[in-house]
């Protein structure tokens, strides 16, 4: 596939436009935003992309685009990888050439980010299937596409060395956390827990939070399990003195599960379906190449998400036990993603009606990219 490495400048533009949805703090860090409030500021940002897993860019790389701009959310998560590498070593710069800019901002959880992305502050974003299904059933199918996939798996249930926890009859009493209200781990777990006769706020608790405070509360002893995604499952072992109760991948048959989505807004992909193109196409490349590449990526990844977030990089042993739990996958896995949606429902976070998924997926670019590419195409 690819292999050479692309020296290059990429240059990002960052504009915060006012009436911002509410999104986890942070500080601008590298070429990446991240919002506390309504903000009116402008900032630019210059960053040298010193690694990247392309070899090739596209063909149509150089040719003008539909649009100036281009606005995309992330997490600097370890399943958000291929726009973890892609947008910081200018990668998905390359794909759209000079005449198109990415303005990229940070997220920590997908309900906010979404709401962004409803709000038309984002044209696409890496998000867990939860929340882009819930946007898409709140706003009656019209909002946003799943336009490719992202990753499969790396969402583990960790508990304390010191809950006394050894199967499931021992919940009784126990807090556990996920990540945020509604997200993709926290919809999990309160659905493991209701088929396990467990009803939240009874006899069981669940706090919701932000997976570096719930590394707070573990080495505090305030909770005694956590459903998380990688790498932070991964620092509850090593550094709060858990041990894996559950890897979701258990779960699911083959294994198989969603935990990232591409997602587009709907009138974005409906008037600028070339960029949208260029970014799958870049996407596509960058996740073949960390799949067949793991070792060489994982501490390039480790890397950058110290970089976003302000922290040193994680311990080697850490990180190569995260990526145990995960492929990165451009198949947006349909039949998983049904069924976290039914899950969401019999939780009452999709209404009273049980959601209707017609048109949550347009994978026709995607298939044009894998025709071109000559890979298999993804069928429904």
């Amino acid at each position: 596939m690819k292999s050479s490495v692309l020296a290059a400048i990429a240059v990002v533009i960052i504009v915060i436009v006012a009436g911002g949805a509410l999104i986890a703090s942070g500080t601008l860090s590298g070429h990446t935003t991240t919002i506390t409030s309504s903000v009116t500021s402008v900032s630019t940002v210059t960053t040298t992309a010193s690694t990247t897993t392309s070899s090739t860019t596209s063909s149509s790389s150089n040719a003008t685009n539909s649009i100036n701009v281009v606005t995309i959310g992330y997490f600097a998560n370890l399943n958000h990888a291929p726009a973890i590498l892609g947008l910081s070593d200018g990668d998905f710069q390359s794909y759209l050439g000079p005449s198109t800019t990415i303005k990229t901002y940070l997220f920590t959880s997908g309900p906010p980010e979404m709401t962004a992305l409803l709000a038309g502050q984002l044209d696409m974003a890496y998000v867990g299937p939860d929340p882009a299904v819930s946007a898409f059933v709140q706003s009656n199918g019209t909002a946003l596409k799943i336009v490719a996939g992202v990753s499969n798996g790396g969402a583990v249930f960790v508990v304390s060395d010191n809950s006394n926890i050894t199967s499931v009859t021992d919940f009784a009493g126990k807090t556990f956390a996920a990540p945020q209200l509604g997200n993709t781990q926290d919809v999990a777990l309160r659905s493991y827990l209701l088929r396990n006769h467990y009803a939240v706020g009874v006899n069981v608790s669940v706090v919701d939070t932000s997976n570096a405070n719930i590394l707070t509360l573990m080495t505090q002893g305030k909770i005694q399990g956590a459903w998380v995604p990688e790498p932070t499952a991964s620092e509850l072992i090593y550094e709060a003195h858990c041990h894996v109760f559950l890897d979701e991948s258990s779960l699911w048959p083959g294994g198989n599960f969603s935990t990232a989505e591409l997602v587009v807004s709907t009138s974005f992909l409906n008037a600028h379906p070339d960029v949208v193109k260029k970014i799958i196409e870049a996407d596509v490349n960058d996740t073949l190449w960390i799949d067949s590449h793991l070792s060489q990526a994982a501490p390039l990844i480790d890397s950058r998400i110290a970089n976003l977030t302000s922290t040193k990089p994680t311990n080697s042993t850490i990180f190569d036990n995260a990526t145990q739990y995960l492929t990165f996958t451009y198949d947006p896995l349909e039949a998983s993603v049904t069924q976290q949606a039914q899950n969401a429902y019999e939780l009452g976070f999709l209404g009273t009606t049980a959601p209707n998924l017609n048109g949550l997926f347009d994978l026709t670019l995607l298939n044009e990219v894998l025709q071109q590419d000559g890979l298999p195409q993804i069928t429904s």
